[in-house]
């Protein structure tokens, strides 16, 4: 291979010479060339990378728009060095870490806005995503730490559950979680690599600025990605659980490179973005609000040629995105609705210092009342060029329209709220009617009690008469074996003859002859219902008792 610096975009050439074959015409392609902005070597130092990639996607991040950076390649060209560093030396650090130092250092060198800054650390292992910041479960296995699932809103804005965002005051707190992520990772020996990563691992920085005083607040994110390595299982030779690895790792790389080739097309309209849980995450880094970086990694080996082909022609067709970056700004309500509240009483005391007076959300009692009598004056002056005066007040202005309007709507309402001396009188009047008629009702019960207890005398004296007539008759002897119905019926009791003898004495009984003569008022037809309902089945079955024992 070669590589040519001179250009304005690096070119890379690769160049695979063409198998000896006798016989044979063998047409395959000999050369292969690729642009870039920028290729290092082996020899490249990480401060080099730093500040050639992460330095200004980290600087977009702090001005508040969102960042991505993520490493691309097969298992063991050096994806996990560059991304997180090593731990032997300290001028191996990686991009994490320095883009950690980096971005506190700005935050305390810039006095003017107040900056918060979170971190999360989310795996994605076998196409199941877990949270390795989890305070809970300190270098724990990966069974027991918590699970991360995908939840999207109606605007399709991606929410990661059960991640926990974890406050990071300074560079060493910031430090610290990665080291702790880092310690739950997932790796393994793999004829590739010794320690190769069998698991996506996204590292987040989230930043949010405010200037002192302002509603508006910035919030950022920088992912920092490290992909796990695709590598060929005929050529590894590997089986059992790491061939399991591999097979989720491949087939999450190769949902990538499909959302890669659906976004480089124009005229695509659907993005398989939710194919693969790492495709979900990532969605707005590789085709939405985000400025996208991408790092190809290369085993430049005679048995690595092919994987190395494939890695820049990824690269190439990821180069194709163009991504639309805007600034991340929104409204805090809380510090607007402050911010408001403290303009609204400038306003007023301005007002009051113009007026001389201070005013209040609400009318005193004195200016209702005032304004019922201008309203009053106004609705009975018969003048056309006759106008209402309530000053420049608002509030006068309003109560006068809202009583305006009760008054075509609800005239007799209207009237009587306003004109309240003529209400009053009338008032008056009719408690003065409510108290005469409950007198009179008062006399009529007394009346009506009155003549309930004459008519209880009448009744007794009925009873005591009763039974001085029936003391001579003759009754018919009756079987025990009688019905109480039968017995309290006369006409079964007596023969024609003593029937006859007992109706026409009943009949002639003062208190039932009154039923059937003259007619009776309404409080005495009242009260001889009463009388017949509570007393005559009783006098029926005392009679018959009386007959019965004379027989």
């Amino acid at each position: 291979y070669s590589v040519d610096n001179e250009e304005p975009l690096s070119s890379l050439e690769i160049t695979v010479p063409r198998d000896l074959a006798d016989g044979f015409i063998n047409n395959k392609r000999e050369s292969y060339k690729f642009k870039f902005q920028k290729i290092f070597d082996q020899e490249a130092k990480q401060d080099v990378i730093f500040d050639s990639i992460a330095k200004p996607v980290a600087e977009c991040a702090l001005a508040g728009y969102n960042g991505t950076i993520f490493a691309y390649g097969q298992t063991g060209s050096g994806k996990t060095f560059t991304i997180t560093g090593g731990a032997e030396h300290y001028s191996d650090r990686g991009i994490i870490p320095r883009t950690l130092s980096y971005v506190f250092d700005q935050l305390q060198k810039d006095s003017s806005k107040v900056y918060t800054t979170h971190v999360s650390y989310l795996e994605i292992y076998n196409e199941c995503g877990y949270d390795l910041l989890d305070p809970r479960h300190e270098a724990s296995r990966m069974e027991d730490l918590p699970k991360v699932t995908i939840m999207e809103d109606s605007d399709q804005n991606i929410h990661l559950k059960n991640l926990s965002l974890q406050q990071a005051t300074n560079e060493e707190e910031a430090l610290n979680l990665l080291f702790l992520g880092d310690t739950n990772r997932m790796i393994a020996e793999t004829p590739m690599n010794q320690a190769s990563s069998r698991s996506h691992c996204i590292f987040t920085i989230h930043i949010s600025s405010k200037e002192p005083g302002s509603a508006t607040i910035r919030r950022s994110k920088l992912h920092l990605v490290d992909l796990a390595g695709s590598e060929r299982v005929a050529k590894t030779g590997i089986g059992g659980h790491l061939l399991t690895e591999a097979k989720y790792i491949n087939l999450s790389l190769h949902y990538l490179e499909q959302v890669i080739i659906a976004l480089a097309e124009k005229n695509r309209s659907h993005i398989p973005y939710r194919n693969s849980m790492m495709t979900s995450v990532l969605r707005d880094s590789l085709g939405g609000n985000c400025m996208t970086t991408m790092i190809a990694m290369l085993a430049m080996d005679k048995r690595n040629i092919d994987e190395s082909i494939s890695t820049c022609r990824f690269a190439q067709r990821v180069a194709l995105i163009k991504n639309e970056a805007v600034l991340n700004e929104e409204i805090d309500p809380r510090l607007m609705i402050v911010q408001l509240k403290k303009e609204i009483q400038d306003l007023k005391d301005e007002l009051a210092l113009v007026t001389g007076k201070q005013r209040t959300s609400e009318l005193s009692q004195e200016e209702l009342l005032q304004l019922d009598e201008l309203i009053e004056t106004f609705l009975k002056d018969n003048d056309p060029d006759s106008s209402l005066d309530v000053d420049a007040d608002m509030r006068k202005i309003k109560y006068c329209f809202v009583h305006m309007k009760q008054i075509i709507n609800h005239p007799m309402t209207s009237g009587k709220k306003l004109f309240s001396r003529d209400t009053s009188e009338e008032k008056n009047e009719e408690l003065e009617k409510l108290k005469g008629l409950l007198q009179q009702r008062d006399n009529e019960i007394n009346i009506l009690v009155t003549m309930l207890k004459k008519e209880k005398k009448n009744a007794r004296d009925a009873i005591s008469q009763l039974h001085a007539t029936s003391a001579g008759f003759t009754v018919l002897e009756q079987s025990p074996s009688m019905s109480l119905e039968e017995s309290q019926s006369p006409s079964r009791c007596f023969s024609p003859k003593e029937e006859k003898v007992f109706n026409s004495s009943i009949s002639k009984l003062p208190f039932l002859s009154r039923a059937t003569g003259e007619k009776m008022s309404l409080g005495y037809q009242e009260a001889f219902e009463v009388f017949k309902r509570d007393h005559a089945d009783s006098i029926t079955i005392e009679d018959n008792k009386q007959l019965l024992k004379q027989r």
